[in-house]
Order: C-alpha cells, then sequence, then structure tokens
C-alpha cells in the first residue's frame, strides 16, 4: 500500500518504521516541514521519497498525518481538498474533539478516522523513531460512525498489523479520558521540574537524584512544539484534571503539616492500589480485548 506520512518525528517515524516491517506500507513517502528532519528520515530509511505535501497526497492510498495538533488544524483541510478522493486519512493527535469538529462539514469528511496510538516516548524527531513503540498498545479510533466503513476498515487494519488493540470513543470521551491518563501525568512534569530548578541550591539536589526522581520527572523533556496546543485545544478537561490532582496533593501536604499521620498512611495505602491495576494491565488487556473493544463501541 502506498502510504504518505506527514510528520517524520517519533510517532511518525516509528510508524514507518512498523509499516514497513509489517509490510503493511509497500511504498513510504515523507513529508516535513523541517528540512533537517527530512534529510534525516530520508538517510534513516525510514521512507522510501520526501516530497511536497501536495504532490505526495495527490497519488496515494493512506494519509497519516502525525504533526503537532495545532498544525493540524491548518493542514487536514488542504490535506482532504487536494488528495485523491479514494484516500484514507487518519491522524495521530492527542486532542481530537477541535480537529473533528473542525472538518466536520467538508465534504470528504469520510475519508478521515480520527485517531489517537496511546504510545509514545519524551524524545522526538526522527532519530527517536522505533520499532515495535506500538505493540500491546491501545489505538483510540473516534467518532467512528462518521467515518466510511471502508476507510475505518483500512485504519483498523493497519493499528492490528502493529499489534495494537482497538478502542472506540466520540472525540469528547477522548478528550476526557488522556486528559487524566496522558495530559495531567506531562503537566505534573513540567511543575516537577520547574519547581527544582527554582531551587538555590538545585545543582546539589541533581547530584542527588536518583530512579525515582528522574521516572517521574522524564515526561518534562518532551517537546512544547507538541504538548503546548495539546493543552491549548484540551484546555477544559486539563483544567479539570489538573483540579482534582491539586485537591489531592493539597490534601497529602494538609496531613503531614497538621501532623494526620494516620491520614498520610491512608492516603499512601490507598494510593498502593495502583500496583494492581498497573500490575495487571498488559494480561487485562489481552484476556479483554474483545470485551474492551465492545464497551468503547458506541
Amino acid at each position: 500500500m502506498k502510504t504518505t506520512i506527514i510528520g517524520l518525528g517519533l510517532i511518525g517515524g516509528s510508524l514507518a518504521k512498523d509499516l514497513r516491517k509489517s509490510k503493511f506500507a509497500t511504498e513510504l513517502i515523507g513529508v516535513d516541514a523541517n528540512k533537517n528532519h527530512a534529510k534525516q528520515a530520508l538517510e534513516l530509511g525510514l521512507v522510501d521519497q520526501i516530497n511536497t505535501l501536495e504532490e505526495a497526497v495527490k497519488n496515494t492510498d493512506l494519509i497519516i498525518i502525525a504533526i503537532p495538533v495545532d498544525k493540524e488544524l491548518e493542514v487536514l483541510p488542504v490535506v482532504l481538498d487536494k488528495m485523491n478522493g479514494n484516500a484514507t486519512v487518519s491522524d495521530m493527535g492527542s486532542a481530537k474533539k477541535i480537529i473533528v469538529d473542525s472538518i466536520k462539514n467538508h465534504p470528504r469528511r469520510k475519508n478521515f478516522v480520527p485517531a489517537h496510538p496511546m504510545s509514545g516516548t519524551e524524545n522526538s524527531g526522527p532519530t527517536a523513531a522505533l520499532e515495535d513503540l506500538f505493540k500491546g498498545k491501545i489505538a483510540i479510533l473516534c467518532d467512528q460512525e462518521n467515518s466510511g466503513p471502508q476507510h475505518l476498515a483500512l485504519i483498523e487494519k493497519m493499528f492490528q498489523s502493529l499489534g495494537m488493540n482497538i478502542a472506540y470513543m466520540s472525540a469528547d470521551e477522548q478528550d476526557h479520558s488522556t486528559a487524566f491518563v496522558s495530559h495531567l501525568p506531562h503537566a505534573a512534569a513540567y511543575a516537577l521540574a520547574n519547581a527544582v530548578q527554582a531551587k538555590e541550591d538545585r545543582n546539589i539536589i541533581f547530584d542527588l537524584a536518583s530512579g525515582g526522581f528522574r521516572s517521574t520527572v522524564r515526561l518534562a523533556k518532551s517537546s512544547s512544539s507538541m504538548w503546548h496546543p495539546i493543552f491549548q485545544q484540551n484546555s477544559k478537561y486539563v483544567i479539570e484534571s489538573l483540579d482534582v490532582y491539586i485537591k489531592h496533593l493539597q490534601e497529602f501536604r494538609d496531613s503531614i503539616k497538621h501532623e494526620q499521620y494516620d491520614k498520610l498512611k491512608e492516603l499512601i495505602v490507598n494510593a498502593n492500589k495502583i500496583r494492581v491495576v498497573l500490575d495487571g494491565e498488559n494480561s487485562h488487556m489481552i484476556k479483554n480485548e474483545e470485551k474492551i473493544t465492545k464497551f468503547y463501541t458506541k
């Protein structure tokens, strides 16, 4: 299948690697506004050729948009306008409702399948691309009833070829859910990084930093060009998730401040319950893939 990938960073580059590996894509065309990234992607063999946006979407079967969500608002309508009428378009953005609403009246809306593969790292650019980045993870497909059956089936097949499980949600449900499990952790990591860097003796702190700190703050290395627009587009639910988080932080702080150590222990023990969820996540997903898919099917 002739496939065009717009955006050749971590997600786009990793998709290119795995679509080639699985033989789902027979030819890979790359598009990237960053000339250095385009050159790197070609040198690394992520794509077979680099082309302009308009030329790349004219004669291709599948178009994948893997760029920051603010740029997608500009690019998606152009892609739908310029592509051949039989092509399928999907995106990889972490915020969905604003994007879906922006093209809801486009005559080629049914060619578009909004998607969000729940996978990634804190690194960016073509050199960050990894094989099997998506294997065993969940791909969320949004508002599937508004996509043409043949286009939906193609994107389902693509994610299955990557070894992903598939869940179905409305764009609004997707934004609400990811605000808590993806956007909030990034916001918390940025805040923690800023808090530590604000300390006058921060160099000593960094010298002492070990695994716990590094794993907690790892997400703060994530690109601002990607995450700044996500927070903007999903501001309603990000604020809700931050309010909940701040409430629990305040409760934790107050139990220490007021020497309510029994309460503090309760909070820690309750938090420990997350182990059951996380430790059982992979086996649960494998055993209940069909159940999960049905649950999210509208």
